[in-house]
């Protein structure tokens, strides 16, 4: 039987993204991301940071990404000299000190940051108001020949040294990528059977792939909308009904969506791009309240109301969430 929909709101967040590095160990072939030369790696400069949080606008969250354990990627000496130079030893080290000053600036920050141990999640928690890691797929793929961080058991391992940690999570599939339907099925069984055990996932994301030119899937075609729509009913059918399901606003159409289960749009900026998908611009909030309506949009911080409500943060982060939040968990109009 389908579950009733009884989310009242269709909730997004505002927030700066923070492209930390994108030299990564792994080479996904759907990945446009990923650095593939010296002339395209990076590691976002102090100044560069610094520049993105002053001019913040009405953005509550910094969302770091960076590409997964640089340090033993093809262009590791490239990220090893620019890290010291930096005067730091790790990516974590580094991201660690961003998310401080990330809330200095009043900004709440969430990390992804590919696969982490228990100590490292445990290092980034005092200072991260959630985290996240997709888990994409639990089947094997030939997308993923290239990528040691993609093996299906470490990323579960780290979902749930997560809930271990009690940290809001969030986690997701990537919808296209060679996966078969019942792969999907697997995938919501498994993240279900850890929130039923751990409590701490906030949101799963239906993410479809989309094509990136110069990777070895640029000619592979999307997902159709009938295959999203699909996995959005599985999704609603298998996750407890706390658990949100999210759908990138610019990736899909998100109103048939929402009639399906869909409650949350997940995060958009409006001073930087997607560089995940930056062939696909963010929606403003109003296009955003067009493209839902009837439904009513509410914005919420990174961290959802029902773990504000129990405390589930640290006190490093206590001042901007009682600074933003209201009395339902969500974020103060007066702060729009």
């Amino acid at each position: 039987m389908k579950k009733e929909m009884k989310n009242k709101y269709i909730t997004f967040s505002k927030n700066i993204f923070i492209p930390v590095t994108n030299v990564c160990r792994n080479a996904c072939d759907y990945c446009g991301f990923r650095a593939r030369s010296l002339e395209d790696a990076y590691l976002i400069s102090m100044k560069e940071f610094l520049v993105l949080v002053k001019t913040k606008g009405a953005a509550t969250e910094a969302l770091f990404t960076a590409g997964e354990k640089p340090e033993l990627a093809k262009l590791s000496s490239f990220f090893k000299k620019k890290i010291l130079d930096s005067g730091y030893l790790s990516l974590l080290e580094y991201t660690k000190e961003l998310c401080k000053l990330a809330i200095k600036h009043g900004l709440l920050p969430h990390c992804n940051l590919g696969v982490l141990n228990k100590e490292e999640l445990k290092e980034l928690r005092e200072v991260n108001a959630s985290m996240g890691l997709m888990l994409e797929t639990i089947a094997e793929l030939e997308a993923h020949k290239k990528s040691p961080g993609k093996i299906t058991e470490e990323r579960l391992k780290m979902i749930a040294e997560a809930g271990e940690l009690e940290i809001p999570f969030t986690t997701g599939l990537l919808i296209g990528i060679g996966e078969k339907p019942q792969d999907r099925i697997r995938s919501l069984e498994a993240i279900k059977s850890l929130h039923n055990k751990y409590g701490h996932i906030q949101e799963v994301i239906i993410q479809p792939f989309i094509p990136k030119p110069f990777t070895p899937m640029w000619n592979k075609k999307p997902p159709s909308f009938e295959e999203l729509k699909e996995v959005v009913r599985a999704a609603r059918e298998i996750l407890p009904e706390e658990v949100a399901i999210q759908v990138p606003p610019n990736l899909t159409s998100p109103k048939a969506l929402i009639e399906l289960g869909a409650s949350d749009l997940g995060g958009i900026s409006e001073k930087t791009l997607d560089y995940i998908n930056p062939e696909s611009p963010w929606p403003k909030e109003e296009e955003l309240r067009k493209m839902v309506a009837p439904y009513e949009l509410r914005e919420r911080l990174p961290i959802y109301p029902r773990y504000i409500e129990k405390g589930g943060y640290s006190e490093e982060i206590r001042p901007l969430i009682e600074r933003y939040v209201d009395e339902e968990g969500f974020r103060r109009r007066e702060y729009k």
